[in-house]
């Protein structure tokens, strides 16, 4: 008899174990559920793996390494795919090209690194080689080191194609 109720409570916890890991997923996948079909999950976490490219970009003829956002922004912008984009240096630690459209954003306060492509005000690209503090919606990282970034971006006339992969 002693036997039955230790199996029986066993049993019940693992239940319950389980059913609270489920829910658990269930939450996680419901956080991406208006970004459209093409892109699972609209907010990045600290834990999500990298990002599969989604387009190809190219600065003054080469081609660099991105990792993508999988966002309603990047999505937006691979529908406008090919662009090119002249870009005019600002402040010492970035390049802003105008995309010719405005797309959706969600912008929030965030701090940039060197390599961080960024949408402002829903209608320019902004790809960093410096740091700089303000409200972006992020798209992508390129993969490079900061000494390359300053070496393909901190002159004027710089020019960017996105195309699709």
């Amino acid at each position: 008899m002693p036997n039955r109720k230790i199996i029986s409570v066993v049993m019940l916890s693992v239940m319950l174990l389980l059913s609270g890991c489920t829910g658990a997923q269930e939450t996680a996948a419901d956080t991406g559920s208006k970004v459209q079909e093409a892109v699972p999950q609209e907010n990045k976490s600290v834990a999500e793996p990298k990002k599969e490219q989604v387009m190809k970009l190219i600065i003054d003829d080469k081609v660099v390494p991105v990792t993508w956002e999988q966002n309603a922004s990047t999505a937006a912008l691979q529908k406008l795919l090919p662009l090119t984009i002249k870009m005019s240096p600002y402040g010492g630690f970035e390049q802003v090209g105008s995309i010719g459209h405005s797309i959706d954003s969600a912008d929030e306060q965030m701090t940039t690194q060197y390599g961080d492509i960024v949408l402002y005000a829903g209608n320019k690209l902004v790809i960093f080689y410096g740091s700089n503090s303000w409200s972006y919606t992020r798209l992508g990282h390129i993969e490079l080191s900061q000494q390359e970034m300053t070496a393909l971006l901190s002159h004027d006339e710089v020019t960017v194609a996105l195309v699709a992969e």
